[in-house]
């Protein structure tokens, strides 16, 4: 084929204009380049990618589907998810949650995608996984490959957080604020704060780190809840849930934490850097609705006599005095406060402008509620709440609080429910032949659990256990607490706040009835997704209790299937009424193929 020859002047404008696009090009495609990488136009973009990306391998018709084959006993196995979901917390994904507000650190706390959004498939477990080092050794050494994150030993290694040796995490106790050991800093913290004697039982240990504290607390028969963001330091709480510590991954943001009024005699802060007195001391005020009147406040690191921080140690000073807390001492960088019985130094002139909260405030109420710049009532507040009044442990366990009258007839619906679950129990270990009281479990969760009737029946076994009471159910939380037990809100409709592999043992009794709409006969979600999120939460070889009808029960086991459990139907206990029977499930340990690391 022949060239065609255009006169010189012709070829020059062609090449040029030629020319101008290619370098229009270039420069347009490095420009764009910045705008990706440089600035918060990229992060969106890639959020929303990321976005399509889990829509497209969650399609909402097909999910739909794959949910009622599942339902219908139609479908053989959920597929597994992807290796690097294997610590995959969906409602605590950095990946989505790292786009919105910074304001009140909301970007930490819960954000939960709507099912409709979540591929669904079950969380492996991670190459090299082995069944959990058995309590008590587990609260010195874990298995590396559980959890083979190395961030944090090689970060805070110095100040004996945690260090890795062999196949191991060792933890050696130490903390931020007490590089020699939690048992020296609570030896200290004794000499101002009745730790022994069964005075203290529930304690708030708030940015925990790996929870030593609260892990060494329980030599005292105090029963910590540890709680902390997923952040920089990543694995925090999962390292203490591997080590059978009571905790939880969440943040003080801007909503209240999900537990009722007046639950903790001790709330402890070890350099958790919380702004204390910002927001106009929103942060110590919700410390306050928390802590049980007479109880006791510590904090320890930044500002209490920090260097460069004399303005904030006074602020923080000026708050509590406006709440009447007693400053009971300090020691190098540890303020001990005791907070008052009773709020008869409120309303109080204050440079914060504090005001008792309306008589109309539930204070109690704390799932997805926005923190109020008031202070919690006390006068409401019956003596069995008051530290020094409410029984010593172990005697609070089995004592019907005045709480408990919030139900109709409620001290004799507590005895009773009560004497119900020693019942249960024993049937549970004795018939059903549960290793309940064996070394194989430390980790318990009782997910609709009332008044903690079956956590009170364990109590002489070596276990914790997670009382979670739905927002939509009875508020019987608070009973609980007053009893000497720890738990949360939490509506099961949405993934729980915990890493995968957290549980030795799930039970539920009535597990329909966290999904319906209370009043109809309706689904608010689905009974697959919510199994998913049980067995997301189950360690390998864990063990599943659910009680219910048997058309309940029948729909259970066909969804125990799908999502790889061998489980067994059993009739009640002889002594029970009604129409429920009880499965017992196994969580199969099954691993990825290896060709597809």
């Amino acid at each position: 084929m022949g060239h065609l020859n255009l006169p010189s002047s012709k070829r020059n404008a062609r090449q040029y204009r030629l020319l101008d696009l290619v370098t229009a090009s270039f420069f347009g495609i490095v420009i764009i380049f910045f705008l990706l990488v440089f600035t918060p136009l990229g992060d969106s973009l890639a959020a929303s990618g990321r976005q399509a990306l889990l829509l497209s391998t969650a399609d909402p018709r097909q999910r739909q589907r794959l949910v009622a084959l599942v339902e219908a006993g139609q479908q053989q196995a959920i597929e597994a998810c992807p290796a690097e979901e294997v610590d995959h917390m969906p409602c605590e994904d950095p990946r989505r949650n790292s786009q919105l507000s910074r304001e009140m650190n909301f970007y930490r706390e819960r954000q939960c995608p709507l099912p409709a959004e979540t591929p669904l498939c079950l969380i492996p477990p991670p190459d090299g996984y082995h069944i959990p080092v058995r309590w008590p050794d587990s609260l010195h050494k874990i298995w590396h490959s559980n959890m083979p994150h190395n961030k944090i030993a090689d970060r805070k290694g110095h100040q004996g957080w945690m260090k890795e040796e062999g196949m191991y995490f060792i933890f050696p106790g130490g903390g931020t604020m007490f590089p020699d050991g939690a048992e020296q800093y609570i030896e200290k913290l004794s000499q101002y704060i009745p730790l022994t004697g069964g005075v203290l039982r529930t304690a708030l240990d708030m940015g925990c780190g790996v929870a030593s504290f609260g892990g060494y607390l329980l030599n005292q028969g105090i029963l910590t809840f540890s709680f902390a963001p997923r952040d920089s330091h990543k694995a925090q709480i999962q390292f203490a849930l591997e080590r059978g510590i009571p905790a939880l991954v969440a943040m003080l943001g801007t909503r209240r934490l999900p537990f009722p009024s007046f639950s903790f005699d001790l709330v402890h802060c070890s350099r958790c850097l919380i702004p204390f007195t910002a927001y106009n001391a929103t942060y110590f005020l919700e410390v306050d609705r928390l802590l049980r009147p007479g109880g006791y406040l510590v904090i320890s690191g930044p500002p209490v006599l920090w260097p460069k921080q004399d303005k904030e140690w006074a602020d923080l000073q000026a708050v509590a005095r406006a709440l009447c807390y007693e400053l009971k001492a300090v020691d190098g960088n540890t303020a001990i406060w005791k907070k008052p019985a009773g709020d008869s130094c409120l309303p109080n002139q204050n440079e914060f402008g504090l005001e008792l909260c309306d008589e109309s405030d539930d204070s109690s109420y704390a799932w997805y509620f926005k923190l109020k710049k008031c202070v919690t009532r006390i006068s409401s507040v019956k003596d069995d709440q008051v530290v020094g009044m409410i029984p010593n442990w172990p005697d609070r366990l089995t004592k019907a609080p005045s709480r408990a009258t919030l139900l109709k007839n409620g001290i004799d619906v507590f005895e009773a429910d009560t004497r119900r679950w020693a019942r249960r129990v024993a049937y549970y270990k004795n018939s059903l032949n549960l290793k309940l009281g064996t070394a194989a479990i430390r980790n318990v969760m009782d997910m609709n659990a009332f008044f903690g009737g079956f956590a009170a029946a364990l109590t002489s076994d070596p276990v914790w256990v997670m009382n979670v009471v739905p927002p939509r159910k009875p508020s019987t939380l608070g009973v609980i607490y007053d009893r000497g037990l720890i738990g949360v809100y939490h509506d099961w409709c949405e993934p729980f706040s915990t890493y995968p592999r957290t549980y030795d043992l799930i039970h539920v009794t009535s597990i329909e009835s966290l999904i319906k709409i209370l009043g109809s006969g309706k689904n608010r979600c689905n009974l697959v997704d919510l199994m998913v999120e049980m067995d997301r939460i189950l360690r390998p070889e864990g063990t599943v209790v659910i009680r219910d009808s048997p058309e309940v029960i029948d729909k259970i086991g066909r969804i125990a299937q799908a999502v790889r459990w061998t489980a067994t139907i059993h009739e009640k206990e002889p002594e029970s009424h009604g129409r429920e029977k009880i499965l017992v499930a196994t969580k199969n340990f099954w691993k990825l193929p290896s060709a597809s690391h």
